[in-house]
C-alpha cells in the first residue's frame, strides 16, 4: 500500500458515508474484484489526498469530478493532484460524474482495458 499522512484518515471515513450518486453506481459495479479480478478501494488516502477510488495491483486512481471540476481553478488543482499522483508511478483516470451516471458501461470498459494493461503478477504461472 502507498503511504498516506494519517491526518486523512477521518476525513476518509466520513467521504465514503457519503458518496455521490455517481460514486454509488460505480462502486457497485468495481467493488467486490468485478474488474479484472483485482480489489479497488473508496475514498482511500494516498500521499496527502484523499482519491476517489483506488486499485493498488494496477497502480490506478478513478477520480470522479462534479462540475465544480470544470472551474479553471479547480482544472488547476486537479492538474497538480494528476502530477503529483503520477510522480509515485500512478494512474490517473478522470471521468465526470455524468458520464458514470449516463455512460456507466463505456466507463467500466475503459477502467477494465487500463486495469488489464496494468495489473502485474506476483506469482507468474
Amino acid at each position: 500500500m502507498e503511504r498516506y499522512s494519517p491526518k486523512l484518515k477521518e476525513n476518509s471515513r466520513s467521504l465514503r458515508t457519503n458518496m455521490t450518486d455517481a460514486e454509488q453506481v460505480l462502486w457497485q459495479r468495481i467493488r467486490r474484484k468485478q474488474i479484472q479480478g483485482v480489489q479497488f478501494y473508496r475514498q482511500k488516502p494516498l500521499s496527502t489526498f484523499v482519491v476517489d477510488f483506488y486499485c493498488p495491483v494496477a497502480k490506478l486512481v478513478i477520480e470522479l469530478d462534479g462540475s465544480q471540476h470544470f472551474a479553471e481553478e479547480h482544472q488547476t488543482k486537479d492538474q497538480e493532484r494528476d502530477a503529483a499522483l503520477t510522480e509515485l508511478g500512478l494512474r490517473v483516470l478522470r471521468f465526470d460524474n455524468r458520464q458514470v451516471l449516463l455512460e456507466t458501461d463505456a466507463v467500466l470498459v475503459v477502467i477494465d482495458e487500463i486495469v488489464k494493461g496494468r495489473k502485474t503478477h506476483k506469482n507468474p504461472p
